[in-house]
């Protein structure tokens, strides 16, 4: 008889329990039992086991074979567990002696020939095995990720007879070296937009603050063009932020690039995904887009062409900046700090408010179209800008040099408005801890100072647009905003005036026609 141990680990949500998979070579007559909750594609690593043990020379221990994943409450999903399962049965039985030193999780796939094949999640195991201070052996295709989780002690190996000379430490040492990528450079660019000074203010605003934007205009008018623009003027993710959004990418089981290991999320789902696709869910709860979007930017494009249940779901998350998905057998909160731009056609044909097109559109199809979008979700969108259509003759007017000049309300270079966006969120990180869209009603009292002029002109404006709490609250959050990037510690009565005008009504032609 003989009893071994090897280490895992699970992914379950953001975290990577420990899993202690335990081998049991016992009398009687030939079996082979694995327990402790696995999934079907665990229990078929019993023949991958056994044909990869005798094809890499090993012999498979005969007797009565027990295999126990514990702890017994987490469920065992994927094929991670097959070089674990096979090192607990070659040290049971004799055939592998460990040396005492480093502590080793191992994690793979076995083939029938008995080459390890990459797995899925490996980041997520690979911050936890690091902090738990455990050596790991991974398959060579896993390499990249586990380099850019900064893990010191990681080999990579291409078989299991690899696998096994490295835990008897017959192998020469060669740990994986951490992988510190270069800031990714971006292939947008705000500058190479021609006009749209109002929609390039609102979104160095929107970047400023973290605010919510909702951009309405006809067909070509250049919307998703600028809503691709935001991510420009946000600041690389941090080392730790960069973390957190490659763990929720790892969790979704997608492929980590070091190239844009710093560059913020943009996702852009198409308006016939599903519920589930947005927010997140499935039988094995995985991140939704809106979960991916985290420390970057959600565009929902056609945004009336989405289902309400859909558009209804990114409440919650706007609010809270956080998504709780339960289910029958778990319960699980991600985060969800995205910032949402959405864009949609002012008529059910486009073109309103388009002097080149007449629209045709009744006024009963115009009120039926825009009650796809409820009260409580526009209520939770802080600016709504119309973006008319530029004519084309001023694109063929234009030197490249005047197109590539950028402004956002002062007409200044680009390298301004990132300077001046990244100055403002410094600013009110260091006084709030969060940004304006952020700060909650009491904090927002305690950091917006008005002055007796701007507290009368909002409350004019309060009851001339009917304003709800809300309302009230997200027209304070952007004065801030806007008075961060004016470098003023008060919020002044232009402040105000501006935050006004960007929260119009939907459909308000509030936007005069933009012109170079």
């Amino acid at each position: 008889m003989g009893f071994a141990q090897a280490l895992s680990r699970v992914q379950c949500g953001l975290e990577a329990p420990l899993v202690q998979v335990e081998a049991h070579l016992g009398n009687g007559l030939p079996s082979f039992t694995i327990v402790g909750m696995p999934a079907p594609e665990v229990r078929e690593s019993r023949e991958r086991v056994r044909v990869a043990l005798l094809s890499s020379g090993y012999e498979f221990p005969p007797g009565r074979i027990t295999v126990n994943l514990a702890p017994v409450e987490l469920s065992k999903q994927g094929g991670r567990f097959d070089l674990p399962i096979a090192v607990a049965l070659l040290s049971a039985s004799g055939q592998l002696r460990m040396r005492s030193g480093l502590t080793y999780e191992c994690y793979g796939e076995l083939g029938l020939a008995g080459e390890l094949k990459p797995v899925g999640g490996l980041f997520l195991a690979a911050v936890h095995a690091q902090a738990a201070n455990h050596a790991m052996i991974v398959p060579v295709e896993n390499s990249e990720e586990v380099r850019l989780s900064g893990h010191t002690a990681a080999f990579s190996v291409a078989d299991l007879r690899t696998a096994a000379a490295r835990l008897a430490e017959r192998a020469p040492a060669g740990a994986l070296l951490p992988l510190r990528p270069e800031p990714a450079l971006s292939s947008c660019s705000l500058s190479d937009v021609v006009g749209h000074w109002h929609a390039k203010r609102a979104l160095v605003i929107a970047a400023a603050g973290g605010h919510s934007l909702l951009l309405v205009g006809p067909p070509g008018s250049g919307k998703s063009m600028l809503a691709s623009r935001l991510p420009e003027l946000l600041p690389p993710l941090s080392t730790s932020e960069a973390l957190e959004v490659a763990s929720i990418a790892s969790m979704a089981g997608h492929r980590l690039d070091a190239q844009h290991w710093t560059r913020r999320p943009f996702r852009a789902p198409h308006h016939t995904a599903s519920a589930h696709a947005i927010v997140g869910g499935g039988p094995l709860i995985r991140p939704g887009e809106i979960s991916l979007a985290h420390r970057g930017v959600l565009f929902l494009d056609e945004l009336v062409e989405f289902d309400r249940r859909v558009l209804e779901s990114l409440r919650e998350p706007l609010e809270t900046g956080a998504i709780t998905i339960a289910r029958a057998a778990a319960r699980l909160e991600l985060p969800a700090q995205f910032q949402l731009i959405a864009a949609m056609n002012p008529c059910p044909c486009g073109y309103l408010g388009d002097p080149a097109h007449p629209c045709h559109c009744s006024a009963a199809s115009l009120l039926r179209y825009r009650q796809r979008i409820s009260g409580p979700l526009l209520d939770r969108i802080d600016i709504r800008i119309d973006v008319p259509r530029i004519p084309g003759a001023q694109f063929a007017n234009k030197a490249p040099a005047q197109q590539a000049v950028c402004a956002y309300g002062t007409r200044g270079g680009l390298e301004d408005a990132m300077q001046q966006v990244q100055r403002a969120m410094y600013w009110r990180l260091q006084r709030s801890g969060c940004l304006s869209a952020r700060l909650k009603a009491a904090e927002l009292q305690r950091c917006c100072a008005l002055p007796r002029a701007s507290a009368q002109l909002l409350e004019l404006n309060a009851q001339r647009l009917a304003l709800s709490g809300r309302g009230i609250h997200r027209i304070l959050a952007l004065g801030r905003t806007i008075a961060d990037l004016a470098g003023s510690e008060t919020i002044e009565p232009p402040h105000i005036t501006e935050a006004v005008q960007l929260r119009q009504p939907l459909g308000s032609a509030h936007c005069a026609s933009d012109t170079l």
